[in-house]
């Protein structure tokens, strides 16, 4: 509640078991909107779905208290409504929050400088309104009283102050003059003859680096033409300067870890960490299934339905469910049992924007293969709209991840946390195969299947994967026999 009962403050909910904060993605909404109830306000993405949040009542929107893009704890209030806006204006406090009245015991404690040697008013330790000391913020109320600083060429002696002080630092001597070292030179003046000196100068021959070889040392015509004569010392090649490597962070992106991507990472980790994986693979021809695709399209009551082989890959796992039950079951290491479950909540991994989810049809077991179909239409739709509620993400028993629709043969993918399986389609695609003893070309894709060989050992783990296999090599012998 906020000063008036008739203002509510609407505090982010629970969205699912286990979360405990949420990222506003977007309000739907903004101050002094006029709102109804149940109506869309927020969309806030959690650690498993993004969802759009409605309004616990109706009204006008007063305040909203975060941004898009923050995240906030479960149960901080997110947005203030008035519930009756048609009573007028809200009543606003007299005194002001921020500016709280000072207790007596507080004041008492201050003191007041007395007169003698008065600070002016205004100025730090000079007296301020209410009959207190301006202080400095950070350094309390002065202990002494505050004496003014003589005036310039004044002989009145001035007190210590009691507060810290700025002191003056040091002014450092400044550096010695550094000498140079000098280029070789001839100490002394140069003899030379001026005819000498005219023929170094239109030679550029500096005389005072010669050595001469005339009488007393002097430079002769001879010893400027030899220094002329001599080549130049070749400079010392110099490396160029490699290319730097930026690697200064400018060249780089970074992505935030949160929402559905973070609550995937650790799920995947504690699982691979958890679960000791096992994988399979199983290559067959699935000709017969994509006939039986083009067949189930062809029929009135799945026209206006989206049909893939996915569907029939869908049907195959639950039918071969059924003949080994022991594979839709979970450890549970709190009680030490294996919990086999007699209903199948089928996932079916989908990447989103935001990352991968495994929303999952429940009770898939009990559907029709129209039933079947119209649920994962569903279920992929929503997923990619980014609108899959976190109850749709729970609960899962066994998931297919359709790595083909990336063009990838297969795959060892990890287990959801409480599952014993997964299975991962590949892409179909036409190959040689031997077909009735002759070498056809035909619809050829890869299976693997990854399981939890605390509870699926081998033989259960082949015989599983193998009646999906045989479900796809055949689907319509299968679903006239097996079902």
């Amino acid at each position: 509640m906020t000063r008036m009962s008739r203002i509510r403050e609407f505090n982010l909910p629970d969205l699912g078991e286990g979360l405990t904060e949420g990222e506003i993605l977007s309000w739907l909404v903004k101050v002094g909107d006029s709102i109804e109830l149940n109506q869309p306000i927020v969309e806030v993405e959690t650690a498993k779905a993004a969802v759009e949040i409605p309004a616990k009542w109706a009204g006008t929107v007063t305040k909203i208290f975060h941004e898009a893009g923050t995240t906030v704890e479960v149960g901080s209030p997110i947005i203030a409504i008035d519930t009756d806006p048609g009573a007028g204006p809200v009543a606003e406090s007299v005194e002001s929050p921020t500016a709280p009245v000072p207790s007596a015991a507080s004041l008492a404690a201050v003191e007041v400088a007395p007169a003698e040697g008065a600070v002016e008013p205004g100025l730090i330790g000079g007296p301020a309104p209410g009959g207190r000391t301006a202080i400095l913020v950070g350094y309390g109320p002065r202990n002494t009283a505050a004496k003014r600083r003589p005036r310039t060429g004044g002989t009145e002696p001035v007190a210590a102050p009691s507060a810290p002080a700025a002191v003056a630092a040091p002014v450092a001597p400044a550096p010695a003059p550094v000498a140079v070292a000098p280029v070789a030179h001839r100490a002394g003046p140069v003899l030379a003859k001026p005819p000498v000196r005219k023929l170094a100068r239109d030679l550029g021959v500096d005389l005072g680096t010669l050595a001469g070889s005339g009488p007393l040392g002097s430079v002769t015509r001879e010893d400027v033409q030899q220094a002329a004569a001599r080549p130049a010392a070749a400079p010392e090649p110099v490396a160029a300067a490699p290319v730097a490597l930026v690697t200064d962070g400018t060249r780089e992106q970074r992505i935030p870890i949160k929402g559905v991507r973070k609550l995937t990472a650790e799920n995947m980790v504690a699982s691979a960490f958890t679960a000791p994986h096992v994988t399979e693979f199983l290559t067959l021809d699935v000709t017969r299934t994509m006939k039986t695709v083009e067949k189930i399209k062809a029929r009135p009551e799945f026209r206006d339905v989206r049909v893939s082989p996915l569907l029939l890959v869908a049907k195959a796992v639950l039918v071969a469910l059924r003949r080994h039950p022991m594979v839709n079951s979970t450890w549970s290491g709190a009680t030490n049992e294996i919990v086999v479950k007699e209903y199948v909540n089928l996932g079916i991994a989908a990447a989103t924007e935001r990352g991968l989810i495994v929303p999952n049809v429940k009770d898939a077991g009990r559907l029709t293969l129209r039933e079947l179909a119209d649920a994962l239409n569903g279920l992929v739709q929503t997923a990619k709209s980014g609108k899959t509620p976190p109850a749709d993400m729970q609960g899962g028993t066994f998931s297919i991840t359709n790595v083909g629709v990336f063009g990838v043969d297969t795959g060892t993918p990890i287990l959801p946390p409480g599952e014993s399986a997964i299975l991962a389609f590949g892409a179909i695609r036409p190959m040689p195969w031997v077909h009735k003893g002759k070498i056809k070309v035909r619809q050829v894709t890869t299976l693997g299947l990854s399981f939890d060989h605390r509870i699926i050992d081998g033989e259960l783990g082949s015989k599983f994967l193998r009646d999906v296999g045989a479900f796809l090599s055949d689907p319509e012998g299968a679903l006239l026999s097996w079902t």
